[in-house]
């Protein structure tokens, strides 16, 4: 079992920035990749970032150039630097975690972008 504990969410005007962070705790040893993703009531959940446990990054074409998505494998921490932010940007942010083929998931964070 794995869990994940986000925080770092909150309102911020546009062209601000936040951080994310997501605190994994259990069966560490056995995640391989980690990521975020984002969901707007009524609409399906997104991914917005994800890392492997080597390093290799995917992101979203939306968000590409102003966020950066980093992992500290010590500490079983993955953090989401969002830079320039946008009201389109509004959403609850997750935390996703694969370990042995299973999905775990965070509690999510809001994050409020004001135009």
């Amino acid at each position: 079992q794995v869990q994940l504990v986000e925080s770092g969410g909150g309102l911020v005007q546009a062209g601000g920035s936040l951080r994310l962070s997501c605190a994994a705790s259990g069966s560490t040893f056995s995640i391989n990749n980690m990521g975020w993703y984002r969901q707007v009531p009524g609409q399906q959940r997104e991914l917005v970032a994800t890392i492997s446990r080597g390093t290799y990054r995917v992101y979203a074409d939306s968000v590409k150039g102003r966020f950066t998505i980093s992992r500290d494998n010590a500490k079983n921490i993955v953090l989401l630097q969002m830079n320039n932010l946008k009201p389109e940007d509004t959403a609850a942010y997750y935390c996703r975690a694969l370990a042995n083929g299973r999905t775990y998931w965070g509690q999510g964070t809001q994050v409020t972008v004001s135009s």
